[in-house]
């Protein structure tokens, strides 16, 4: 075969010791195994990573547990399958649509509040205004200048709050991966947000759109001038005033009628499976995500949403992929409501973004403003009451894998941190980068001691016990300074 057994070590692991754990988990340890092949040479899209009959003889297992494995690299949209003479598993080029969405699923179940997504953005999107505004090309100006526009064409439509461009095209124009991914996601949120905002009367409506996008164009102005301290102002300013106008009060939920079915014909055959999942994840957001409820029978929900079997089976391995929800079998069963795990979004952002190849300058900026956000947030909650969160011991670990996300549990400093500070999304984010520097560590070993990184640790904590988060913030700095990216 012409690629996933060269030079892996991995590739002599036993597929019968993971069959005990159920098939779906052999399949996504495949996937995953496929993923890391992909990621290891480079991503070489178009290349064939086997045949079907191929790939089933490295792995050692039949037809079903093969094609589960495969369907989940395509919807991380790594390979494709393509059937017929010559066929095979072949690269292909990402979307970041799926990472986007693991990311929106997984922070809508958390509960992200509007305080939560607007302390983020206030964090990434001037940073990403100024690297915007000294790179930027005359081809950009003219893509940045249309996007005013196009804003403009819907700005008294029914849809204007769901069509906001000029915040992730500054995230794209940044020139930096990670920013344009995460200004993204940060946007859609906010989006559902104001959607469900409390009811405002047309002519309130109308002149706060007039005044967003009066202030949209400032933005991107300043951008094109290459005035970056400008843009970032503008910048703080009107997500300041974002935050007063979208109600913190109301759930960010949708106002469809939860269950309703949808039209299957009118969606392309090869997405129908997706659709259908982003619907029952919706309709599970709408009803207030309650874990272990039973949605239906897999007959109940064919009737449902109006959908073939073999759709709706490949739509739960979507879900049960999201950890959204899982099928049980046998009387009483059903689709039942499950709780997301931050690991599936973290993991399907990584896949993306090694694909982008972000580089380490890149995660040094995204990291830096996120752990100094992390760093006043923290110390903020401790100077009203929260002090006693500090009077753990510091238990960072040394070595390259501190503050990996399978560290987390044991408890790295940095997630802990992230913890104390409140924020999931400036968490999430910051598993992400450290989920990516694992990557790049696992086969160096990273510069300093362990003892340094307690040492630092720990200053960063004592400046914050003494209500000095501008020394913390300091320290902070320094300490990141020092690791690899």
């Amino acid at each position: 075969m012409a690629g996933v057994g060269e030079n892996d070590s991995a590739a002599g692991e036993s597929a019968d010791e993971s069959v005990a754990a159920g098939t779906g988990r052999l399949a996504a340890q495949i996937a995953r195994h496929l993923e890391e092949t992909v990621i290891r040479r480079g991503w070489p899209v178009g290349e064939s990573l086997g045949s079907e009959s191929e790939l089933r003889a490295h792995y050692q297992v039949g037809r079903p547990v093969l094609r589960e494995a495969v369907r989940l690299v395509e919807h991380h949209q790594v390979a494709r399958m393509r059937r017929g003479p010559g066929g095979g598993l072949f690269v292909c080029a990402p979307d970041a649509e799926p990472a986007i969405r693991a990311m929106v699923i997984y922070l809508e179940y958390v509960g992200t509040g509007i305080t939560d997504l607007l302390e983020a953005r206030a964090l990434l999107e001037p940073v990403a205004a100024r690297l915007a505004a000294d790179r930027i090309t005359e081809d950009e100006i003219a893509a940045l200048r249309a996007a005013v526009r196009d804003e403009y064409a819907h700005l008294l439509g029914p849809e204007c709050w769901a069509h906001d461009p000029v915040h992730t095209m500054i995230g794209r124009l940044s020139g930096n991966p990670l920013l344009h991914v995460f200004i993204d996601v940060l946007a859609r949120l906010t989006t559902r947000y104001a959607h469900a905002s409390r009811r405002r009367s047309q002519a309130e409506l109308a002149a706060t759109r007039q005044d967003s996008h009066a202030v949209h164009r400032a933005i991107a102005e300043a951008v094109i001038d290459g005035d970056g301290a400008c843009a970032q102002v503008a910048l703080t300013t009107h997500l300041e005033q974002l935050s007063a106008w979208v109600d913190p009060s109301r759930a960010h939920r949708s106002t469809r009628n939860p269950g309703a079915g949808f039209d299957s014909a009118a969606e392309p055959a090869a997405k129908l499976a997706e659709v259908l999942a982003n619907r029952i994840h919706d309709d599970i957001a709408d009803l207030g995500w309650p874990v272990g409820t039973v949605l239906g029978s897999e007959t109940e929900l064919i009737a449902r949403y109006g959908i073939s079997r073999p759709a709706l089976r490949e739509a739960v391995r979507l879900l049960e992929y999201h950890s959204v929800a899982r099928m049980r079998p046998g009387p009483g069963g059903g689709l039942v409501v499950a709780e997301p795990e931050p690991q599936a979004s973290v993991d399907t952002m990584a896949l993306l973004l090694e694909y982008e190849r972000v580089t380490a300058d890149d995660s040094r900026i995204v990291r830096g403003a996120l752990e100094l956000g992390i760093v006043t947030r923290a110390a903020a909650r401790i100077a009203t009451g929260g002090a006693e969160l500090l009077e753990r011991p510091v238990t960072a670990a040394p070595g390259p894998c501190e503050g990996t996300v399978e560290r987390a549990q044991s408890g790295s400093f940095h997630t802990e941190l992230a913890a104390l500070a409140g924020n999931p999304v400036l968490a999430l984010y910051l598993s992400v980068i450290i989920e990516l520097r694992h990557r790049r560590a696992a086969d160096r070993p990273a510069p300093g001691t362990g003892d340094d990184s307690r040492h630092a640790h720990q200053r960063i904590l004592d400046a914050m016990r003494h209500g000095d988060p501008a020394l913390a913030r300091h320290r902070m700095r320094r300490h990141l300074d020092t690791l690899p990216h």
